[in-house]
């Protein structure tokens, strides 16, 4: 396991800067407005040989009745838990603040090394002023400052004191899994299904989850990463900056995963944001599963399921070769074969078959079932077949006359590829060259 470093406080003081400061990136949501990120965002960050994993947390507010602040505190908690060290972030400019007081009570109780960084105090005549956060009684005080790095360094000094002699692990190689979907559909709480416990925040409000997080799963023969997206909405109702960060972070999830989980709400069908994620999907030559979520809610007889199916195939034409599975997140009903259908179609995207069986088998295909007479009365020949060493599924076909291979051939050629060496739930491609 890698060493953890949570960072937690109040709502407002700073804690994502600093963590896109200390994973030197902009992965986590920076805005100013209050509570704006909700569930944990995990980076990667090294100081002095160092590595560990940084934890950035909702703000922490104490006995609040309002749904989000509730279920922040519940992830502070969390990342408390998982912590190895805590950076406890207040700010230098506002001085002490009664929730201040509430977190260091709280963050006292706890067995974990608790670091007080004094934030906004960006030049040093400014240091004294923090001495006043002497009084929360968690000891020695760090002035920094997240937006400039003043103070960091040390601050970083002393973190990497109190971490375990433990090097952080290497998950690079491991396959991941994308849950995307429109918002409100249940993607938080698919995962929480998968994991077994309250990963992510789940409320029945849309739009909650805002960061992508990323989650190790290691059981059951599988290993790999899980990423829980934003949801991703229309652009034209995406009103605030938070929203739009929100559906770029979903639309790199996309990019940068292996398997999508795209994860529809049976109870309101499959519209035209659905459509437009699965051919973000497809257009990204990534594979997928289709989930059909909150399927207890849906009044069935005995062709429903087939109905429902058959609905969403037509719609998504010509690529129809995808699992789909109708699930109950909330009832746990058939979400691990959802996992294991991702591994499987994982396992069909890296698929690599040797240039010797790929023309033994589809040149005897071709020579039976001929491609119809090219322009100009020519026949159309394809001589050799190789796959290319590409990260998807792609083909060359070479052959005499390529720009007079008709499409109904080229798809009829891509499904026996499918068919006799199981690319189900993955894009693959085919192009034509002259030989």
């Amino acid at each position: 396991m890698s060493n953890i470093v949570a960072i937690v406080g109040r709502p407002n003081v700073g804690k994502s800067t600093l963590f896109n400061r200390l994973v030197q990136s902009r992965q986590a949501i920076v805005e100013e407005s209050s509570g704006v990120t909700r569930d944990r965002h995990y980076g990667h960050s090294d100081w002095n040989g160092k590595s560990f994993t940084v934890i950035d947390t909702g703000g922490y507010v104490v006995g609040s009745d309002d749904i989000f602040e509730e279920e922040i505190r519940k992830q502070v908690d969390l990342a408390i838990d998982e912590a190895d060290v805590i950076i406890f972030v207040v700010d230098g400019q506002a001085g002490v603040h009664v929730l201040d007081e509430d977190v260091a009570l709280i963050l006292r109780k706890c067995k974990k090394k608790v670091l007080l960084g004094v934030n906004k105090t960006d030049i040093p005549s400014k240091f004294g002023e923090a001495a006043e956060f002497y009084a929360l009684g968690l000891g020695e005080i760090y002035p920094f400052s997240a937006m400039t790095g003043t103070g960091t360094g040390e601050l970083l000094d002393e973190v990497v004191k109190y971490l375990p002699n433990d090097t952080t692990e290497d998950y690079s190689d491991l396959p991941r899994f994308a849950v995307v979907g429109r918002p409100n559909v249940g993607k938080s709480s698919m995962i929480n299904a998968f994991l077994g416990q309250e990963r992510n925040i789940v409320t029945d409000i849309a739009g909650t989850t805002r960061d992508s997080n990323n989650t190790r799963f290691n059981a059951f023969g599988m290993d790999f990463m899980l990423v829980d997206t934003a949801g991703l909405r229309k652009k034209s109702k995406v009103y605030e900056n938070i929203e739009f960060y929100s559906v770029m972070r979903s639309i790199r999830a996309i990019e940068e995963c292996d398997v999508a989980i795209l994860i529809i709400d049976a109870t309101q069908g499959f519209d035209s944001q659905d459509m437009n994620i699965l051919r973000l999907i497809e257009r990204n030559k990534k594979g997928m599963v289709l989930v059909v979520n909150k399927w207890d809610l849906v009044e069935k007889d005995s062709n429903t399921h087939l109905a429902f199916e058959n609905m969403i195939r037509e719609r998504t034409a010509p690529f129809v070769d995808y699992p789909i599975i109708f699930t109950s997140a909330i009832n746990r009903q058939r979400t691990f074969k959802v996992l294991e259908m991702a591994q499987k179609v994982y396992e069909n995207r890296e698929r690599k078959i040797s240039v010797r069986e790929l023309n033994d088998t589809m040149l005897e295909i071709i020579n039976s079932q001929p491609p119809q007479i090219a322009s100009r009365g020519r026949y159309l020949k394809i001589k050799y077949i190789t796959q290319l060493k590409s990260p998807t599924p792609q083909f060359i076909f070479f052959c005499n006359l390529p720009k007079d291979v008709k499409d109904n051939y080229v798809r009829f050629l891509e499904n026996k590829i499918r068919s006799i060496w199981d690319f189900h739930g993955v894009p693959i491609q085919l192009f034509f060259r002259e030989k």
